[in-house]
Order: C-alpha cells, then sequence, then structure tokens
C-alpha cells in the first residue's frame, strides 16, 4: 500500500526530522517509562511512526459509525447472565483465570445483582484492513478489494486513550515541517481523551455525590504512565472539583470497605466510579485479597468501569460465540445492523470437544499458518501463531485444557514502507515494511433498561513490522501511530 507522503531525500534532512520528531514527544508527553532501565523519575519517548500510515477514508469512517452498535451490543451480552455462564462454561473448568473472574459474577447474580446498576463502558475495537477480501467489479469479476475485520473488542484498561491523540498531534507537526500544509486535513480529528474523561464526570455527575471520588485502579508499576495521568489532567481541567485517586489492587485490598448503603470507601473517600487500569492478568492478582476487593467492588454502589460482566463479555470465547451465525439477532433486533456486523468478523473457531471443535484442532494442525490461537488473556504477548499453533494443538488434542483457546483465521493486512522511530534505535534509522491495527474507542453509559450515553469515542492506530506478530507499544513491538486518510481502496 504506497503513501502518497514523502520523507526528506538526503540522510541529514532525515535524521534532523527525526530529532525533531523525537523532542517533539519528550517536550509533549509521549513517552513511557522504560521497562529495560526502570526508574520512576524518568521518561523516554514512546516509540512511533515518522510519518502518518495510510488507511482508507470510507473503511475508517465505517469502523467509526459502527461503534455505537458494538457498544450496544456489548452492553447486551453483559446484561445476560445466562449466555455468560453458558458460554464461558467449558472455559472456566480449565482456566482458572477466567473461573475467578466468573466465580465473581455468579457471586452477584445471586444476590441480585450490584447494588449500582449502572455501568460505565470504554471500549475499544481493534481492527485491522484485510486484503484477502474480495467483491465483484462492475463486469462480475472477482477483483481483491481492502475491507477491514475486527480482531478483538477490549472491554477493561482500554489504552491509548492519550497516546492515539498525541501521535496525531505528532504527525501534524511533521507534516508541516515537511511542507504538507494542505495535507494535514487528512488526519482525522481526534479527541479520544476528552471524549473519554468527560465520560468518566459524566458517571460522576450520575452518581451525585460532590465528595466524591474517581478511583484508578493501577498496576503496581505503571509503565505507559502519561497514558494514565493525562487521563487525570483532563479530568481535572474539565471539573476541578473532580478528585482523581490512584491506587493498585494490594493497596484497596487492605484500605478498601463498603458503607452503610455499600459506598465504596477509600482511604475515608466515597468512591463514584472505579476506572480499571489492570486486573485484567492473572500476575496482578498475588493473593486471595485482591480477588476479594475486586468482589467488594463489585458490590459496592460505585460505578464500575467495566463492570464484572463486561470483562467478561469482552473474553475470546464471547468474541467467538457470537460470530456464530444467528447468535448476534439474540441480541440485536435490526437484522440489517446485525448482518452488518457479522460482516466485520473474522472465522473463529471452538476448540470445545464436539465435531465443531475436532475439525478446528485438526485445521491447525494441518494449516498452522493460516490461524491465530488465542486464550482469554488480555494485554498482549499470550497468542501463538505458526508451528507453535501446531506444536501446541498437537500437544493439547486429547486435553480438556484445549477448551481455553479459540483458533482466529489470520487477517492479511497491506504493508507499507515507513520509520519506526524508537529510544533504543540509533540515528541510522530505514524505512521498513509495516502494518497497522486500529483502535476505535466507543463510550457507553447504560443500566439494564435505558441507555444514557453512547457513542464513538476517537481512535489509535499501532503499528508493527510486517514480519512481527504482536504488535504491543509497551512491550515494545509496535509504534504509535495515525491514520492518514486516503480515497481509494482497491490493492492489486
Amino acid at each position: 500500500m504506497d503513501s502518497i507522503l514523502y520523507s526528506p531525500t538526503s540522510e541529514k534532512e532525515l535524521e534532523e526530522l527525526i530529532g525533531k520528531a523525537k523532542d517533539w514527544a519528550l517536550m509533549h508527553g509521549m513517552c513511557m517509562r522504560s521497562k529495560t532501565n526502570f526508574n520512576k523519575n524518568m521518561l523516554q519517548f514512546a516509540p512511533f511512526i515518522l510519518l502518518p500510515s495510510p488507511f482508507p477514508r470510507r473503511e475508517f469512517e465505517n469502523a467509526c459509525q459502527i461503534q455505537p452498535v458494538l457498544n450496544l451490543l456489548i452492553h447486551k451480552v453483559a446484561q445476560d447472565y445466562n449466555f455468560l455462564k453458558e458460554t464461558l462454561e467449558e472455559t472456566t473448568k480449565v482456566d482458572s483465570f477466567t473461573r475467578d473472574l466468573f466465580e465473581i459474577c455468579t457471586i452477584i447474580n445471586n444476590e441480585g445483582g450490584s447494588a449500582q446498576k449502572i455501568s460505565l463502558g470504554i471500549l475499544r475495537s481493534d481492527l485491522m484492513l484485510d486484503t484477502s477480501c474480495m467483491k465483484e467489479d462492475l463486469n462480475n469479476t472477482c477483483i481483491p478489494y481492502c475491507c477491514w475485520k475486527q480482531v478483538e473488542i477490549n472491554t477493561i484498561a482500554s489504552g491509548f486513550g492519550w497516546l492515539g491523540p498525541a501521535a496525531t498531534n505528532l504527525h501534524k507537526y511533521v507534516l508541516r515541517e515537511l511542507g504538507y500544509y494542505e495535507k494535514v486535513k487528512n488526519l482525522p480529528a481526534n479527541d479520544a481523551l476528552q471524549i473519554i474523561c468527560s465520560s468518566m464526570i459524566e458517571a460522576w455527575n450520575v452518581y451525585g455525590d460532590n465528595e466524591a471520588v474517581i478511583l484508578f485502579v493501577i498496576e503496581d508499576v505503571s509503565y505507559n504512565i502519561c497514558d494514565q495521568r493525562f487521563h487525570e489532567f483532563e479530568i481535572r481541567k474539565q471539573n476541578p472539583n473532580v478528585r482523581v485517586i490512584r491506587l493498585n489492587l494490594t493497596q484497596l485490598a487492605a484500605t478498601a470497605k463498603l458503607g452503610t448503603n455499600k459506598e465504596l470507601i477509600v482511604d475515608n473517600y466515597v468512591v463514584a466510579v472505579v476506572y480499571y487500569r489492570c486486573g485484567y492478568e492473572p500476575g496482578q492478582y498475588h493473593t486471595r485479597n485482591e480477588w476479594e476487593v475486586r468482589l467488594l467492588i463489585e458490590r459496592s454502589l460505585a460505578i464500575k468501569c467495566p463492570t464484572i460482566q463486561y470483562h467478561l463479555a469482552g473474553t475470546k470465547k464471547i468474541q467467538q460465540a457470537l460470530a456464530k451465525p444467528g447468535v448476534i439477532s439474540k441480541f440485536l433486533k435490526d437484522q440489517k445492523i446485525c448482518a452488518e456486523i457479522k460482516e466485520i468478523f473474522t472465522e473463529l473457531y471452538t476448540l470445545d470437544f464436539n465435531e465443531h471443535g475436532n475439525a478446528a484442532i485438526e485445521m491447525g494442525i494441518a494449516d498452522p499458518h493460516r490461524f491465530v490461537l488465542k486464550p482469554q488473556r488480555e494485554g498482549g504477548s499470550n497468542n501463538k501463531y505458526g508451528l507453535d499453533i501446531k506444536y501446541f494443538l498437537e500437544s493439547v488434542k486429547h486435553k480438556q485444557d484445549r477448551v481455553a483457546w479459540i483458533l482466529m483465521d489470520k487477517i492479511y493486512p497491506p504493508i507499507h514502507n515507513s520509520y519506526m522511530v524508537r529510544p533504543e534505535d540509533n540515528m541510522n534509522i530505514k524505512p521498513q515494511e509495516l502494518v497497522s491495527e486500529l483502535g476505535i474507542f466507543g463510550i457507553i453509559i447504560a443500566d439494564e433498561n435505558n441507555v444514557h450515553v453512547n457513542k464513538q469515542g476517537g481512535h489509535m492506530l499501532r503499528t508493527k513490522l510486517a514480519t512481527a506478530n504482536e504488535g504491543g507499544v509497551a512491550a515494545g513491538l509496535g509504534a504509535c501511530d495515525s491514520p492518514f486518510l486516503v480515497d481509494w481502496d482497491i490493492h492489486t
């Protein structure tokens, strides 16, 4: 996929531009803490792509337009305890982490639900362009067509609400430095930070206590610190009366309690909104104390982002179940919309002990490079690819462990060339073949019967080497990027 943007032709001009871009990132908070040389008092710029990456305008707009429908779908799935139970039943037998999450869900359900019926969903639907799509032209001839397919939908700790817009602003600067003043308009507006933070303030308003705080539940060590702190700063900017407090699960286990009316009380503060930036990996729960405080929070009057039901609705097993024929129509009645959503799903296969699961096992072993193998985990670096799929499936073919995984058709995104700039690289940076993954944010505030807010809320773009499997920026595998909208979508 060729870009219509050209980088400097001389090595000197390129080095100068990269140096400027690095300084811009450092001086505007587009930063992270280093995992290799960690010092909580030091930051380095987040890896970035020097020029924005081309993305078909129509597909970008379609992804934005469908996000509120995806928000509503996930919300309805989260309200359906029986669907969650039935879908995750086999997985919870072999996946202890999913089982612990679902035990909390079951306790809350048996108690008649949380004291707080309103939930806040800050979602992110991740997608990739797919060049393997085909369509008919005017002559009824099948031609390659670049559609997009959903990789996953994140329902907990959906990051890059700051780094996404920061990358957009970086690329505005770079384009102007290159003299592309008229091209800046091809970078779509990105107000993700403002929209996400205003949704937290809206939930705080719904709670109705001017003295209450917003609680960020954080990791033991926050490497992606700017992406969290800028949310806090933006909340304070939009409403100076809203205080944000930050604690990890272990600290909460020692301090959190319920008030007489099930208010969540932490360090003598009443908590109106709980925003999780951790809790999605087993290693974040060190003892049963962290699990107990997660249950306590679910029982409380605080508005959760996400609720335990939303967390479970984002598992890969639920994603695979929703891709089955007729399942979406259980939650959404408009058949046209159901068809549109089904179109964005790639094929996902169960590994249950039945004829469908057995067939999927054999497919994965016979042709592993066609697929991605996914567990019920968030946070990156958990999937298996290529021959690792074959060897793993052979090892679990006759074991119950296999049901904790799903098999997904591999997506084949278009390749483009650009410069990936990372803190550990020297100035001698060469163009590389890259692929991108777009994330569309969605906001929904709702209870079982009423939707108060439902909208699309900005975007982010991550780009990685075309040869890489994973693309997490915090893990050092990908880079911050932004879409440069173009008016073509056919690839030959």
